[in-house]
């Protein structure tokens, strides 16, 4: 019997590829998307995603949401207090759950402070695409299927003029030397809207791009047709 386990959802492409890749096993079946939503700003953090968008990726996906929500600024006691609540709701909807995946690729210091802060709660994680090659996986990705848009720019990193690009093999061209094919530095984060692992495809209308922090570049994507959002 396949093992149930919890999947980490930010809304991004490396979620979603995640996702993709568990499902391809027969030792574990993910049954939920957990994600940290921004509660004053009813975004997720760092990617900007609204919260009715990731309700519909949820939807699309078939799979249900927990959010976990914490206030602007939180500090990280606050944000592994919310997260931990969160995991125990998931325990009592589906008892005996004691791993959640989580979709890094790079960075082992990121991996490792998951790991402690799960295993302070009693819970494992999977990392199914960690230690990927980035410029192979950016490509695995785009001929898989996976449509997603840059949403979030570090412009101390890239030129905010990225800010709301389609992820194609034009936008990696385009990438200056040194940038990680898949943002795996930071330099940007995405926004998924249709792959292998939807059941349909999100109708995305684009909006403005801002800077915040004067850092940030965000560009604002909201669903084309809000009604299909979860309610």
């Amino acid at each position: 019997m396949a093992h149930q386990i919890l999947l980490a959802w930010s809304g991004g492409k490396d979620a979603a590829w995640t996702l993709h890749r568990l499902r391809g096993r027969d030792d574990v079946e993910v049954v939920g998307l957990l994600t940290t939503l921004n509660g004053d700003f009813q975004r997720v953090a760092m990617h900007g995603i609204r919260r009715d968008l990731l309700r519909a990726q949820a939807e699309a996906v078939g799979l249900p949401l927990l959010e976990s929500v914490i206030a602007h600024g939180s500090d990280n006691d606050t944000y592994e207090a919310a997260f931990a609540a969160s995991l125990s709701q998931a325990r009592e909807r589906w008892p005996g759950m004691d791993t959640i995946a989580f979709g890094d690729l790079l960075l082992a210091d990121v991996r490792d402070w998951r790991e402690a802060m799960c295993a302070r709660h009693g819970w494992e994680i999977l990392t199914p695409l960690f230690g990927s090659d980035t410029t192979v996986l950016a490509r695995e990705m785009l001929e898989g299927g996976l449509r997603t848009h840059l949403c979030c720019v570090d412009t101390q990193q890239l030129d905010a003029r990225f800010a709301g690009r389609l992820f194609d093999p034009a936008l990696l061209a385009d990438l200056p030397a040194g940038t990680d094919p898949c943002g795996e530095n930071g330099e940007f984060h995405t926004l998924v809207e249709d792959g292998p692992m939807f059941g349909r495809p999100l109708q995305l209308q684009r909006g403005e791009t801002v800077l915040r922090d004067g850092r940030f570049a965000f560009t604002d994507f909201q669903l084309a047709d809000p009604a299909r959002a979860s309610p």
